[in-house]
Parts: C-alpha cells; structure tokens; sequence
C-alpha cells in the first residue's frame, strides 16, 4: 500500500466530513439541501488538491446535486412529522423543476467553471437581498394563485439550481414565502421540492460528464463517489437535527440567518474567481 497516497486524502476525507456535518444541520435548518455549503467546500478541496480547475466546479456541483438526495430525504422526512410540508405546492412544482433541472444538468457542460461560479456568488446575493427587503413579494405576491406562475417559476428555479449545485431552497423557500406561505413551511416544502431537483440533476451531469478528461479519480461522469458518500452519510445523519433547530426559532430569526448565511457563501464564491 502506498501510505504516502493514503496520507494526502486524510485532509481530503476530513474536509468532506466536516461538510457533511454542516451541510445536514443547514439543510435541516434552511430547507436548502446543503448545496451552498457542499460546492464551494468539495471545490475547494478539490483544488488544493491539484485537479484540474476546468472541471472542478463541474464535479464539485454535480456531486452536491447527488449527496442532496438523501439529506433532502431525511429533511423532508423531518418537516413531514412537525406539518410543514405542503402537498398541493408539491403536486404544482414537481414536474416542471424536475424539467428544468434536468436541462440545467445537460446544458451545464457548455459553461465554464468560473461562470458557474459567478452564477452562484450573483444569485446568492441577489436572493439574500430578497429575504431582507422582500422585493419578491411584492413582485409575485399577488400572483400567488395563478398555477402557470407557480409552474413557471418552478421551471426557473429547477434551472438555475441544477448550475448552481443546490437543492433549490434558496431559491424555493423565499418564492413560496412571496407566495403567502408561512417561513417554516415554505423550509419544509423546499427540502422535499430539494429531493426532485436533486435526481433530475444528478441525471444531467451523469450524462453532460460522461467520458471528460482529467476528472477526479473515481469519478462517474461530473458525480464523484468517495465525496458522496463521505458527505452524503454524515449529511443525512445530520439533517434532522437542523430541522429541530428551525422550528425553535421564529420566522423572523430563521430569515436573518438564511440571509446572513447565503451572503457569506456569495462572497467566498466570487473570491475564489477574482483570487484565480
């Protein structure tokens, strides 16, 4: 066995436990499905360790779109029991996110990683702005019974999660919050709406990554097993314990710090273009 090999992944098994962890708690918490968490650190990660940077943020967003399959799962499943999931929106968004994602994944091929990137940092500020000023409600909100808003606007967000690598609560939690429903249901509905996303999505990076060159070692098309099952494990472990913690605090508080959190993420994305 060659331990020298062995000891330069332990900082990379270490890494994608730790966001495995913080990734399950903040799509438990935020409804998000812990995209914004797991792409910028598996990107990251991935770099410092030499792959290749053309493909990195590729892999690093197909492989979040993957592991939120379970986590979006267990935090669904978590909301369920406390009420605050919501079928009817269910019923509306499912197949058109489902197609928009599924294009998204596709088409994701034809971008470069550092426009994925800006992508990310762009719609994390502008949807942090959202939750604070509320400019989406006041835009939708008195289209919030019209269905082909609903549909269309699952369609968009389906798309736009598959590019950025997140399950779309980022996204879906603030537009049903502009659609009348309350902060905490719109956290659960978003973390099953999170798990549709997330299969069409890994299906289109499945396919968009079939056959590249340099991709990371043990890799299937842009998806990369061993940081899927590291971060994939521990996330869905951890997911229940975030939606606990989101119906302890107040609709109020959990928009501070999906704002705050989204902000953060933004900057450390956008920093990662300009420092390259």
């Amino acid at each position: 066995m060659d331990w020298g090999l062995v000891a330069s992944y332990w900082p990379f098994v270490l890494a994608m436990g730790v966001t495995g962890m913080v990734s399950g708690v903040a799509a438990g918490l935020l409804g998000i499905g812990g995209g914004a968490v797991i792409v910028p650190a598996l990107a990251n990660s991935l770099l410092l360790m030499g792959y290749d940077p053309s493909v990195v943020q590729h892999v690093a967003v197909g492989t979040s779109l993957a592991i939120i399959i379970p986590t979006g799962i267990m935090s669904a499943r978590a909301h369920n029991k406390r009420g605050a999931l919501d079928i009817s929106v269910l019923k509306l968004w499912v197949p058109f996110i489902v197609a928009g994602t599924f294009i998204g994944g596709l088409m994701a091929g034809w971008f470069s990683g550092d426009l994925l990137r800006v992508v990310f940092a762009v719609l994390a500020f502008v949807i942090a702005a959202n939750i604070i000023f509320e400019f989406q409600t006041k835009l939708m909100g008195h289209l919030k019974d019209a269905a082909w808003v609903h549909r269309l606007s699952a369609f968009i967000v389906g798309y736009l999660s598959s590019l950025m690598g997140i399950g779309g609560g980022s996204l879906t939690v603030p537009t049903l919050v502009a659609f009348g429903r309350t902060m905490h249901n719109a956290v659960g509905t978003s973390a099953a709406i999170g798990v549709a996303i997330a299969v069409s999505g890994t299906a289109g990076f499945l396919i968009s990554g079939w056959g590249v060159d340099d991709l990371p070692p043990a890799s299937i098309g842009y998806i990369n097993v061993p940081a899927l099952v590291l971060v994939g494990v521990l996330a869905a472990v951890f997911a229940p314990a975030g939606a606990a913690l989101a119906h302890r605090l107040d609709q109020k508080t959990l928009k501070y710090v999906f704002a705050a959190f989204l902000t953060a993420v933004g900057i450390n994305m956008l920093w990662t273009v300009l420092a390259g």
